[in-house]
C-alpha cells in the first residue's frame, strides 16, 4: 500500500460537509450471526441497499449535483451508467431542479432503466457496455455545456461515497479489524477507504471484484489504470474496463489488498444474505460479503472470534431473471454441489448401484442418454455429504471414470442443459415426464419403482429446492406393448405426462432417421440395454 500524506483527512473533511442526507439515510450495521458463523468472525453488513434507490450511488450523485453552481445547474447534468449511479444522479437532479440525461448500455437490466425513466430523467440507451455509454455521454456534455457527473472518478462523488465510510467509524464502540467493499471503478472503495483510514488508520479496507472484471488489480499490478477489453457482466454494476486515475489513486494508496471472487461465490453471497436479512441484493451488492468470506478462508490467521468484520452490502437492483442464474449457480460456489462427468456400464441396474455408492451425497441431476456403446457417459450433479476429492477418490475406487466439471463454466452453462440427442437405434421411444414428492431417498426409491423390463433410454432429473422432483424419462416399447406398459405406469403411483408428441421433444430428442437408424441397427453397433 502506498502513501499519500493528508488525502484521508481531506476526505473526511469533505465527507464530513457533504449534504448527502437530504436524500439519502444513515443505512443500519446489521450483526449477521449466521454469515459470523461460517466466517469466524463477528460480520456486520452495512445495508446500502436500502437507500431510497436501493444502492448507495445516491451519495455521491447529490453530493455532486448539490455543490454545482447556478450556472452549471441551467445547463443541466449528463451522466453515463449501468443503473445505480444514473438513479442516482436522477433523483438528485429531480430535487434540485436540474436537468438530467442519462446514457445507458443497452446491457442494462430493464428493472434499473424503469427505476430511472420514472424518477423524470432522459434516457438514451446506446453501446454494450458502460465505456462505450461513457463515451457517448462525455461527447453530449462537451457539446451542449452540460456538467458530466461521473460515477467514480469525481473527487464530489468520491467524498459522498465516504460517508458511508464515517457512518461505519461512528456506529461501532471501537475500530472494526476490516472493512470490506465492492470495486468498479473504485469510487465507493477510495472514498470508503479514505474515511475509514483518516479515522481509524488501523483497519484494513480490503476492495473485491468479480473475476472476469477485475480493473481495479489490473491497474495496480500495471501500476496504472488500463483497459482491460471485455468485462463479465453478471455483477454488471461494478463492469468497468478501466478504473478512474483519481480513483486509481487512492486505491492504491489507502486499500491494503484487492482480491477477486468468482460468480459461484458471489451466487452464494447472494443466496447467504437473503437467509441472513431476507433480502436479495444485486450480485455487485454481494461483492463484498463473497470477498469477507473468500478472505476469511485465505487468511485463517486474521480469523478470530473477536475480530470485526464489515461488509457493505451495496445495492439491490436485481434483475428479477438474473435469480434463475443465481440459485443454479450458488450451490456451487459454497461447494456443496460438484458436477461430475462419469462412465457407468450400459446394462441394467448401473445407475442403482452409482446412487448406493455415492452414501450420503445424494443426486441433484443426471442427465443420460444412450448412444449405444458398452459404456454410458452421464452428467450428475451430487450433493455433497463429504468433500468433492474424497467422493471422487471413492468413486474411483469403486472402478468408476469420473472428470470432475464443477469448475468448467461452458459445463455449467451450457453443457448441463444439452445433454441428450436424437435416439440412436431404430427401436420405438415413448418419452414421459413424470413428478414425485422430494425427499432424502425420493429419486432411489423413483429408480426402484422404475425399473421394469422395458429399455430406459433417456433419463434427465434436476433438484431444484422444490417439493416435487421433475424426470423426463423415455422407455423403448413396441407397439404390441402398450397396454402393458400404460398398466405398469399407473401402478407406480408416480403423476406422468405422455410427452411422446410434444414438438420439442419429436425435434431434439426423437429417433434418427429411419435409414440411418435402420443401417445402425443392422450392423449390430446399437443393440441397446438400459443404466437404470
Amino acid at each position: 500500500m502506498a502513501t499519500l500524506d493528508g488525502l484521508p483527512q481531506h476526505y473526511l473533511q469533505r465527507a464530513l460537509r457533504a449534504q448527502v442526507y437530504d436524500v439519502a439515510r444513515r443505512t443500519p450495521l446489521e450483526p449477521a450471526p449466521k454469515l459470523s458463523a461460517r466466517a469466524g468472525v463477528q460480520l456486520l453488513l452495512k445495508r446500502e441497499d436500502l437507500q431510497p434507490t436501493f444502492s448507495f450511488k445516491l451519495r455521491g450523485a447529490y453530493n455532486c449535483v448539490h455543490l454545482l453552481d447556478a450556472g452549471q445547474r441551467a445547463r443541466g447534468v449528463v451522466a453515463a451508467s449501468a443503473g445505480n449511479h444514473a438513479q442516482g444522479v436522477a433523483l438528485a437532479a429531480r430535487e434540485l431542479g436540474v436537468q438530467a440525461r442519462i446514457f445507458m448500455p443497452r446491457t442494462t437490466p430493464d428493472i434499473k432503466v424503469r427505476a430511472v425513466a420514472a424518477l423524470g430523467a432522459e434516457i438514451v440507451q446506446t453501446g454494450d457496455d458502460f465505456d462505450s455509454a461513457c463515451a457517448a455521454a462525455m461527447a453530449d456534455a462537451e457539446a451542449s455545456g452540460a456538467r458530466f457527473i461521473h460515477p467514480f472518478d469525481d473527487e464530489d462523488v468520491i467524498a459522498g461515497q465516504g460517508t458511508i465510510g464515517v457512518e461505519i467509524t461512528q456506529q461501532l464502540p471501537e475500530p472494526p479489524d476490516a472493512v470490506f467493499v465492492a470495486v468498479g471503478g473504485g469510487g465507493l472503495a477510495a472514498g470508503v477507504a479514505a474515511t475509514v483510514k483518516a479515522i481509524c488508520p488501523d483497519t484494513k479496507v480490503i476492495g473485491v471484484e468479480p473475476e472476469d472484471a477485475a480493473s481495479m488489480r489490473r491497474a495496480l499490478e500495471a501500476g496504472a489504470p488500463v483497459d482491460i477489453g471485455a468485462t463479465g457482466m453478471f455483477a454488471d454494476g461494478v463492469a468497468v474496463r478501466k478504473v478512474g486515475r483519481t480513483t486509481f489513486r487512492l486505491c492504491q494508496a489507502l486499500l491494503d489488498e484487492v482480491i477477486t471472487v468468482s460468480v459461484d461465490e458471489v451466487c452464494t453471497a447472494v443466496r447467504l444474505v437473503f437467509e441472513e436479512a431476507r433480502a436479495v441484493p444485486e450480485p455487485a451488492g454481494a461483492l463484498a460479503v463473497a470477498g469477507a468470506l473468500a478472505w476469511a478462508k485465505a487468511n485463517p490467521e486474521s480469523v478470530r472470534a473477536d475480530a470485526r468484520w464489515v461488509a457493505v452490502v451495496s445495492g439491490a437492483n436485481v434483475n428479477f431473471d438474473r435469480l434463475g442464474h443465481v440459485v443454479e449457480r450458488c450451490t456451487l460456489g459454497d461447494g456443496s454441489e460438484a458436477l461430475l462427468a462419469v462412465n457407468i456400464p450400459e446394462r441394467p441396474g448401473s445407475f442403482l448401484e452409482f446412487c448406493g455408492i455415492l452414501g450420503q451425497s445424494s443426486v441433484t441431476e443426471f442427465n443420460y442418454r444412450h448412444n449405444g456403446t458398452a459404456e454410458a457417459r452421464v452428467f450428475v450433479g451430487v450433493r455433497l455429504s463429504e468433500p468433492s476429492s474424497a467422493l471422487q477418490e471413492h468413486l474411483g475406487d469403486a472402478g468408476y471414470e469420473v472428470i470432475d466439471l464443477t469448475g468448467n463454466e461452458v459445463a455449467k452453462l451450457h453443457l448441463r442443459h444439452l445433454v441428450g440427442g436424437c435416439l440412436p437405434v431404430a427401436e420405438r421411444e415413448v418419452l414421459y415426464r413424470f413428478e414425485f414428492p422430494e425427499r432424502p431417498g425420493a429419486l432411489l426409491e423413483f429408480l426402484t419403482v422404475l425399473a421394469g423390463r422395458w429399455s430406459i433410454s433417456l433419463f434427465h432429473y434436476r433438484n431444484h429446492g422444490a417439493a416435487h422432483g421433475r424426470v423426463l424419462a423415455g422407455f423403448l416399447v413396441p407397439e404390441g406393448d402398450d397396454a402393458a406398459f400404460a398398466a405398469f405406469l399407473q401402478e407406480t403411483g408416480y403423476h406422468h405426462v405422455d410427452e411422446s408428441d410434444n414438438p420439442a421433444c419429436r425435434e431434439f430428442l426423437s429417433r434418427l432417421p429411419e435409414a440411418a437408424a435402420t443401417e445402425r441397427s443392422a450392423s449390430g453397433e446399437r443393440r441397446m440395454k438400459t443404466v437404470i
